[in-house]
């Protein structure tokens, strides 16, 4: 990524542990927003810290998406009933789990050419 923390294309995620993600040929190391206007670093790193205000970002790209992964990092943990209603009013289906299953969802999705965005905590232990 750039130093801005912008890769300008959305990728498939190759890896994720040791505290970052891989794809396209680079690494990553923090959080990060996997969207179509490209791959952003992001600064939640834990589940509580996910808010309307960090998910702003992905709310001015949601016409764009029909589906946000929200991976929370090493557990599943409640989201802002806020933030649901947020993306519901935008017709964007939220689904918030632990990172690893968010990653492979994601990977799926954007394999079959879906709308789909993610918001990914980074996490220490994964593949």
């Amino acid at each position: 990524m750039s130093d801005e923390g912008h890769y300008p294309y959305q990728a498939a995620i190759d890896a994720y542990g040791n505290g970052g993600f891989r794809f396209a040929g680079m690494s990553h190391r923090g959080s990060m927003l996997a969207l179509p206007s490209g791959m952003h670093a992001w600064g939640p790193k834990a589940g509580g810290e996910v808010t309307l205000e960090s998910l702003a970002p992905v709310l001015a790209v949601a016409d764009q998406i029909d589906v946000l992964l929200i991976g929370l990092g090493d557990d599943i943990a409640a989201i802002d009933p806020k933030i649901r209603a947020a993306f519901r009013e935008r017709n964007v289906i939220v689904e918030a789990v632990a990172t690893g299953g968010a990653v492979r969802t994601y990977n799926v999705l954007f394999g079959e050419k879906r709308s789909v965005g993610a918001a990914l905590i980074a996490i220490e232990r994964g593949r």
